[in-house]
């Protein structure tokens, strides 16, 4: 069974098992002109339901503040796109085509499986945690998707546990095709009783890089002041722009090189530094922008953020990007400092079309695989190949639980 091949699929059932929802995968990418469709299907035990009707909502919402913390009906949350659709008894509304995983599903589960497909607007976040501290409990501030299925007379109705599908999804964005202009900046500085300046240029030897690789960073120091360098910091850089109420901007380093290189007068210096920043070195810092994390599973740091032209901002809740920091410490003269932005981001999955996205990347920062899809497409054999997994199963080394369940 541990070899078996097939269709994985995404499951979750309700506590009282009345309710389950089925989805091919739980990343859904933003391609910028569009965004991957949530479609899936929820099986219904309709003995069950009587005179109650089953509802999905898709929620987005930013947190931004502890669980723990929400009393007297005040919920540091707020919602930034909610849509709720009738699944059962099916509605009269337009159909939309099935996705071949849908028809499979539909063919395996039955007469009481049900089609549902939501589209993300484009101008909704992506994804982002804000790393808790050692002491925080409950759900983690920043920005999430949750799909909810319940059964109730009418969606307006409160959720109960027992008879409800609570199943967190992931807006993501891969690296664009094609990366900007090598990122280069240059400034001088004159000082006092000198006649000559301090002239620093700064480059590195791209402007696109992947999770987990080294980034290398040009600093060309041309000293032909009085003035002598003594030390050379670099950092890059984590800044998180959180568009809620109030536009405030958190900076945080998530990598650091302080070398002792000094730069006396009327010289010259060109060296280059090298930096990896990662999320193993920075799990102590606490507001730390991280990639949207599923439950049991681990993340990274959080992706540069691609904004479509013409998008508000207000809308988008936490902006991430990231940037290079040189610092010249010049003795007696005050410090000498230049800023390079950067992308950083996962690359798009080779060979996959960009409505079958998934989450593999071959760096060591990277998440693991999260949509364990594998389409056998215009094989009638395969029909009945689904593996079904379970929706927050642990699932840090890509291989099937012994308890995994196979139909």
């Amino acid at each position: 069974m541990g070899d078996k091949a097939g269709t994985r699929v995404f499951k979750k059932s309700s506590p009282n098992c009345k309710l389950t929802v089925y989805l091919g995968k739980r990343d859904f990418v933003d391609h910028l002109n569009h965004v991957d469709p949530v479609d899936g299907v929820l099986l219904v035990d309709p003995e069950y339901l009587k005179d109650r009707k089953v509802f999905i909502t898709l929620a987005c919402a930013f947190r931004y503040g502890r669980e723990d913390l929400d009393v007297l009906g005040l919920s540091f949350r707020k919602d930034l796109y909610v849509c709720t659709i009738q699944v059962f008894p099916p509605t009269q509304e337009e159909k939309r085509p099935l996705s071949h995983l849908q028809e499979r599903l539909l063919k395996k589960l039955g007469q009481h499986a049900h089609p549902f497909t939501f589209t993300i607007p484009q101008n909704l976040p992506c994804s982002v945690t804000l790393q808790p501290g050692p002491e925080d409990t409950g759900k983690a501030c920043g920005v999430d998707y949750e799909l909810r299925a319940f059964c109730a007379k009418t969606a307006e109705e409160k959720i109960h546990q027992r008879n409800s599908v609570h199943l967190v999804i992931r807006k993501v964005q891969y690296a664009p095709e094609k990366p900007g202009p090598q990122p280069m900046v240059e400034t001088s500085r004159s000082f006092l009783m000198s006649d000559r300046a301090l002239h620093l240029e700064v480059s590195l030897d791209k402007e696109l890089y992947y999770h987990g690789e080294p980034i290398s960073v040009n600093v060309q120091v041309t000293n032909n002041s009085t003035k002598t360098v003594k030390r050379v910091k670099i950092s890059v850089r984590q800044y998180a722009d959180i568009c809620l109420f109030s536009t405030a901007q958190y900076k945080c380093p998530v990598a650091q090189v302080e070398a002792d290189h000094q730069v006396s007068s009327s010289s010259t210096s060109c060296q280059v530094y090298t930096l990896t920043p990662t999320l193993g070195t920075n799990r102590e810092k606490r507001g730390l922008a991280l990639d949207g994390k599923l439950k049991h599973e681990d993340t990274n740091l959080a992706s540069s953020t691609i904004v479509k032209e013409g998008t508000n901002k207000e809308m988008m809740g936490i902006l991430v990007s990231y940037r290079v920091k040189v610092k010249l410490v010049v003795s007696l003269g005050g410090d000498v400092a230049v800023e390079l932005p950067f992308v950083l981001m996962h690359p798009k999955p080779a060979g996959q079309p960009s409505s079958q996205p998934q989450t593999t990347a071959t760096h060591a920062d990277a998440p693991v695989d999260t949509n364990l899809i594998d389409f056998d497409v215009g094989s009638s054999s395969h029909i009945d190949d689904f593996v079904f997994e379970d929706f927050a199963r642990l699932r840090l080394t890509g291989m099937k639980d012994e308890d995994d369940p196979v139909f």
